[in-house]
């Protein structure tokens, strides 16, 4: 395969899903006229036979020849509803192509879980990058069926993994990225993750002893409902009544007393039992499939057992629990106080839990890695320019070329260089309002959280070494906690501080650092931190409008650079590169900005 085919001879991945697209949609129009007209063909053959039956009223001994248009009729429902299903499949298909052209396309914004669940204020960036939320970094990667595949990707996005451990996910990355075919196997198998199987209720549930262990209990539970449709034999057959009445009584008597136990028994497994055959899909699909990766052989070993197939068991017990929700049926509620319908499902879905249960944690485990895999693969499929970094154990280092922020669209994001290491350790950063200051250092971090959670990083080349991201960038007060916007930045401070005492160095971003505080605080409070994290061998950005901090790299020589952004002003209007530049900015402007508002500022040279 050539360097600039992804598959089958397409030259992009816009292609391929274009193409792909426009054959499921051609398809889907064919099946939809065909369901259409059986569902009208049942109308008539129905309409037939009910008007049949009329007339055969009066000719009783032809009424067997009812069974023609009845049997036609039962053919034609068959057909239809395997039409239906065929249906409901490839729209699945259709939605997966959808989604797969809007990212590409820089429409995917809204269109995803955002995992917004997994955003955690004190966390040292996950709020500052954008990491959840909408239109967030997980947003635009997340491509997990499971809850297992959502908490396993974010669990990488939050904590960076070991140079080791990202080698073997780059392998499986690599190994995983051509397989559209399987991506899509894997988004049809469910509706959406949102209602889908949780991980912790499940594995919990699985590891605890069961409710209704008492061998007693299932011993008279059964040795009654079978005495009791032993009792309606007797009843039909000898006319024994009352021997019915009585084994009747016996039997509610002992539903009213073990009743709590099993009803408390039965929404636990519940609860913790949604959507198993999503689940079963996964397994059954990383089972037949066929890897070369470490890293996927390695998971598909964890799913390996000498008597039963992963998949095989959760189907299994997907059924107990159909079953068990039969007990909601008004018509399955009288028979449950007399044959303890609902008890024999629990008896069995425990049974299940003592012979699977200590597996389902390790499963699910497994199904959550290979999923955030596949969303990094897919991720990298579809941003064939980015790259996989390369990750160093010596540091600290940051060393990127042509670097641009991937939740911005690729023909609109400028690229800058940007490096760490062999002594420099800070960049204080300049520049007018606009300027693309912000973007830049969410930039920097968005790719250190990608480098180190093993995706592909939007730049021509990434070379780093572990390390601590903190970022004080989106500061917000809190009215119900008492917080002023200051207090919230220098405990946002104390986290990176603390963050730099262990043993991986920090790559710390901030932005307008302690703007809520006068001039001659922020600079002295500014020289201190920055001289705090320099000293335990951190290295990062800050930005700044106050010129005053620009002093702070003459005090820190050849371990400290000014950098900043610009802008010109054009026939009254303000022109933005983007393009980072060495030294102080000298422009400003905020009153043309004041002014293209129309606060009524004038115009003053400048």
């Amino acid at each position: 395969m050539s360097s600039g085919e992804t598959e089958h001879g397409v030259h992009t991945p816009g292609d391929l899903y274009q193409r792909r697209l426009d054959q499921l949609k051609s398809k889907q129009a064919i099946d939809e006229a065909a369901e259409k007209q059986l569902g009208y063909s049942k109308l008539v053959v129905a309409f037939v036979t009910i008007a049949a039956a009329v007339v055969l009223l009066w000719h009783t001994k032809f009424l067997v020849l009812l069974l023609v248009p009845a049997g036609v009729f039962v053919y034609l429902a068959v057909r239809h509803e395997n039409r239906l299903q065929q249906i409901r499949h490839r729209l699945r298909s259709i939605t997966f192509y959808e989604r797969g052209l809007a990212r590409l396309q820089d429409r995917w914004a809204g269109t995803n879980e955002t995992g917004e669940r997994f955003l955690n204020p004190a966390h040292p960036y996950a709020r500052d990058l954008d990491i959840f939320g909408p239109a967030s970094l997980f947003e635009l990667l997340c491509t997990a069926r499971t809850r297992a595949g959502e908490d396993t990707l974010a669990d990488w996005l939050l904590h960076p993994a070991p140079v080791a451990e990202l080698a073997l996910r780059h392998g499986a990355i690599a190994d995983l990225k051509l397989r559209t075919d399987l991506r899509e196997q894997l988004f049809c198998l469910g509706e959406t993750v949102r209602a889908g199987v949780h991980p912790d209720a499940l594995a919990s549930w699985g590891e605890r002893k069961p409710l209704l262990s008492d061998r007693s209990i299932r011993v008279t539970s059964t040795m009654l409902a079978l005495l009791w449709i032993a009792g309606l034999i007797a009843w039909g057959a000898w006319g024994l009544g009352s021997a019915a009445l009585a084994i009747s009584a016996l039997n509610l008597a002992w539903a009213h007393r073990i009743h709590g136990r099993w009803d408390e028994a039965a929404d636990k497994i519940e609860e913790a039992t949604h959507d198993l055959d999503i689940l079963a899909g996964v397994l059954r699909l990383i089972d037949r499939s066929q890897f070369e990766a470490p890293k996927l052989t390695a998971i598909q070993a964890r799913l390996r057992h000498a008597n039963f197939a992963p998949s095989d068991a959760i189907r299994r017990l997907d059924r107990i629990v159909g079953y068990l929700e039969n007990r909601r049926n008004p018509a399955m509620r009288l028979l449950d106080v007399l044959v303890f319908w609902s008890a024999q499902c629990v008896f069995r879905a425990e049974r299940w839990q003592l012979e699977f249960g200590p597996h389902i944690r390790e499963w699910l485990e497994a199904v959550g890695e290979f999923e955030a895999l596949t969303a990094l693969a897919a991720y990298a499929f579809e941003h064939p320019a980015d790259v996989l970094p390369e990750l160093v154990n010596d540091g600290p280092l940051f060393d990127a070329v042509s670097m641009a922020h991937p939740l911005l669209p690729q023909d609109k994001a400028i690229r800058n260089d940007v490096k760490f290491g062999d002594g420099l350790q800070l960049i204080v950063l300049s520049g007018p309002n606009m300027a693309g200051k912000s973007t830049f250092i969410r930039s920097v971090g968005v790719n250190a959280v990608l480098a180190q959670c093993g995706a592909p990083v939007r730049a021509a080349s990434l070379k780093l070494s572990p390390l601590s991201v903190a970022a004080s960038i989106c500061v917000l007060d809190s009215l119900s906690g008492g917080t002023s916007r200051f207090y919230a930045e220098i405990q946002r401070l104390k986290v990176a501080e603390d963050l730099a005492a262990g043993e991986t160095p920090v790559l710390f971003l901030m932005d307008e650092l302690l703007s809520g505080t006068n001039s001659h605080d922020r600079l002295e409070g500014t020289r201190l931190i920055v001289r705090s994290l320099i000293d335990r061998g951190a290295i990062g950005i800050v930005s700044t409008h106050d010129l005053a901090l620009a002093e702070i790299p003459a005090t820190m020589p050849d371990r400290a650079v000014n950098c900043h952004f610009e802008d010109r002003l054009e026939n009254g209007r303000l022109i933005f590169d983007y393009k980072l530049k060495p030294g102080v900015v000298k422009t400003s402007n905020a009153l043309e900005l004041m002014r293209s508002i129309g606060l009524g500022i004038q115009p003053q040279p400048r």
